[in-house]
C-alpha cells in the first residue's frame, strides 16, 4: 500500500482533505492508498444529518470550531490536532470488505503498540469496552474511501459541547455523556502522537506516492464541492 504524501507541509481546511481523498481514488492509479491528516478544531458531520439536529452551532461559532459536511454516512466527529484522521482508498466494489480491512488494520497497528483492542459490528474500535476510533465510508464507481477519527488526544470540552447527540441516542446506548463512551490513546501507550504516526505508516506502507502541484491544485477545485455555501450562510448568521 503507497502512503500519499502532499509537496508541503502547508496547513490546510477538513475540506481540503475530503477533497483529496476523493481525488486520489478518482485519478491515483494504485490499489491501495493511505494516509494521515490533522486540522484545526472542526466539525464533521455525515450525508444524511441535519446540522442543526447534531451540532451546537452556537459553540462553534464562538471558539472558532469551523463546521463540514462529508459525503459519507455515519454520525457527527469532531477533530483537532490532538487526535489523528486516517484515510484508506482501495480498490473493489465490496464495501463490506474496505470496512473490515481497515479496522484490521487499525487493530493491528494498535497490537504493535501492547494495546489490545476490538472491533464492533459499526466498525468502531474499542480500548477497554470505550471507543478510540470510529470509520465510517463510502463509495465511488470501483473505489472505496475508508475514513476514521483515532482520539489520541483532544479537547474534550470542544468534543463534549461542540456535537449534541440527543437524549434519545444516549439513552439507547446506556451511557449518560460522550464522555463516557470514548478514551483516548494517550492513556495506554507511552508514544507520542509523532511516534504513533510514524508507526502506523511503517506498519501499513510500504513505499510513497507524492503528489503534484498541479494535482493539488485539482484537489483544491474539487474542494469547492464540499463546501456548501447555503450552510456557510447559516453559520455566518
Amino acid at each position: 500500500m503507497k502512503y500519499v504524501l502532499l509537496p508541503d507541509e502547508k496547513c490546510r481546511g477538513l475540506s481540503f482533505y475530503l477533497a483529496m481523498e476523493e481525488f486520489v481514488a478518482r485519478h491515483v492509479d494504485e490499489p491501495d492508498c493511505f494516509f494521515m491528516w490533522q486540522v484545526e478544531p472542526s466539525v464533521i458531520f455525515g450525508r444524511n444529518q441535519v446540522a442543526e439536529n447534531e451540532v451546537n452551532l452556537n459553540y462553534c461559532q464562538a471558539h472558532g470550531i469551523k463546521v463540514y459536511r462529508r459525503k459519507s454516512g455515519g454520525g457527527c466527529v469532531y477533530a483537532d490536532k490532538d487526535n489523528l484522521m486516517l484515510s484508506f482508498v482501495t480498490s473493489g466494489e465490496n464495501v463490506g470488505f474496505a470496512f473490515n480491512r481497515f479496522v484490521n488494520m487499525v487493530l493491528l497497528t494498535l497490537r504493535q503498540m501492547g494495546i489490545e483492542a476490538t472491533g464492533t459490528s459499526h466498525n468502531d474500535i474499542l480500548i477497554g469496552g470505550r471507543k478510540v476510533c470510529g470509520t465510517a465510508c463510502y463509495h465511488l464507481a470501483g473505489r472505496s474511501i475508508v475514513h476514521s477519527t483515532m482520539l489520541y488526544d483532544t479537547n474534550m470540552a470542544h468534543m463534549l459541547n461542540a456535537i449534541t447527540p440527543g437524549p434519545e441516542k444516549l439513552q439507547k446506548r446506556g451511557i449518560q455523556s460522550v464522555r463516557q463512551r470514548v478514551t483516548l490513546l494517550k492513556d495506554y501507550t507511552p508514544l507520542s502522537l509523532e511516534e504513533v504516526k510514524r508507526l502506523i505508516r511503517s506498519t501499513l506502507c510500504t513505499g510513497e506516492r507524492v503528489l503534484s502541484a498541479q494535482e493539488v491544485a485539482e484537489i483544491e477545485l474539487l474542494e469547492q464541492s464540499y463546501l456548501d455555501k447555503d450552510f456557510i450562510n447559516l453559520l455566518q448568521q
